[in-house]
């Protein structure tokens, strides 16, 4: 049996680990700003729907509850600007990653196919295209990448890791290069309402896609407006027949959310007061650990929207990230996101206040 581990790189967290012992031996305890995970509670409303929904016995169906889709529909409309919104233009994922690495082998794609993504990046997408025997393309700008044999065009705004925004205009002529060459893209926009310094706009808004939602996808997740990582809550929104493609895929996979998280979500995504209250946490951490770290002789970069602070001393990321660590601070390395990140790390503001109280006096 060939291992299909052989095609994927080393897991990258696991070369964080040295350093986390070495964060973890501080005084005062580590504080974790390597992972952008949830800290905060689940709220009560999203809770109180789970629990109402405990008594499910049976299964779920892959393409989710109507009281689901209208959900989905809705918050779309409501939030993203799409209009003409159906059914037949949503389905629920089990969490945005399981998605991200399975897409181009649900797609069908293999070997002579080619899969683009942006050239600092979140992991999973080279993994889902190594996964496949896909081959990886890197891009800055997707529109001078050569057309022939790219499948999968992968976009991200707001950016894991650098936190950039795609202007509207932007998104608009990378969508109509897309489908002047017939290249489907997939719009990671799971931070789109984590937005500081811009107003990130979807793929899905009719000033972008023309109100036509053909060779168009975009990928939303619950995990940090709504603080549901555990949930593994996420759904894609866009181009019916590629959506309708998966589904017929993904139920003879059985890739199903519970029952009880497709009841949540519709509560998470009925009310907009929870995701004010956590985006107001997440700005006071952001503006303490940003001020500190400038004042520390740090330089960040884009960082406009999305959970982390693109940082750099001018030096390995290594070397900031053995630095940080010997005051009991983690962070990620740059170069977990790509070459280009070798001389950056990732600072995710995700922890407690108390947590990044403690960081910014370490930084002080």
């Amino acid at each position: 049996m060939s291992a299909v581990s052989s095609r994927l790189p080393v897991f990258p967290w696991d070369k964080l680990e040295p350093y986390k012992k070495t964060a973890l031996a501080h005084p005062d305890g580590i504080v974790d700003l390597s992972v952008g995970t949830p800290v905060d509670p689940v709220p009560a409303l999203i809770q109180e729907a789970l629990v109402a929904a405990a008594d499910s016995p049976g299964y779920p169906t892959v393409w989710g509850t109507k009281e689901l889709r209208d959900a989905l529909t809705g918050w779309c409309a409501r939030r993203l600007g799409a209009v003409d919104f159906a059914h037949e233009n949503v389905l629920p994922v089990v969490g945005s990653k399981e998605l991200v690495a399975w897409l181009p082998t649900q797609l069908g794609l293999g070997a002579g196919d080619r899969v683009a993504y942006p050239r600092l990046a979140y992991p999973t997408y080279e993994v889902g295209a190594r996964l496949c025997g896909a081959e990886v393309v890197v891009y800055d700008d997707p529109t001078e990448l050569d057309p022939a044999g790219l499948r999968l065009l992968w976009l991200n705004s707001p950016s894991n890791p650098t936190g950039k925004v795609l202007g509207k205009d932007e998104l608009t002529r990378i969508v109509a290069w897309a489908r002047e060459h017939g290249v489907l893209v997939f719009s990671d926009e799971c931070y789109l309402e984590l937005g500081w310094e811009a107003d990130p706009v979807s793929v899905l808004h009719p000033d972008v896609c023309g109100g036509s939602y053909e060779g168009i996808v975009a990928v939303h997740s619950l995990s940090k407006r709504s603080n549901l990582a555990g949930y593994r809550a996420a759904f894609v929104a866009g181009d019916a027949a590629v959506l309708g493609e998966l589904l017929q895929i993904r139920k003879h996979g059985g890739m199903m959310t519970a029952a009880p998280v497709q009841a949540a979500t519709v509560a998470a995504l009925g009310d907009d007061a929870h995701v004010a209250e956590q985006r107001e946490r997440y700005a006071a951490r952001r503006a303490a650990l940003r001020a500190a770290l400038e004042a520390h002789g740090f330089r960040i970069e884009h960082s406009e929207a999305s959970l982390y602070l693109w940082a750099t001393r001018d030096e390995p990321c290594w070397e900031t990230v053995a630095y940080l660590a010997e005051k009991g601070v983690l962070v990620a390395p740059g170069d977990f996101y790509g070459e280009a990140g070798e001389r950056f790390v990732r600072v995710a503001f995700t922890a407690t206040d108390e947590r990044v109280e403690a960081a910014v006096k370490r930084l002080g």
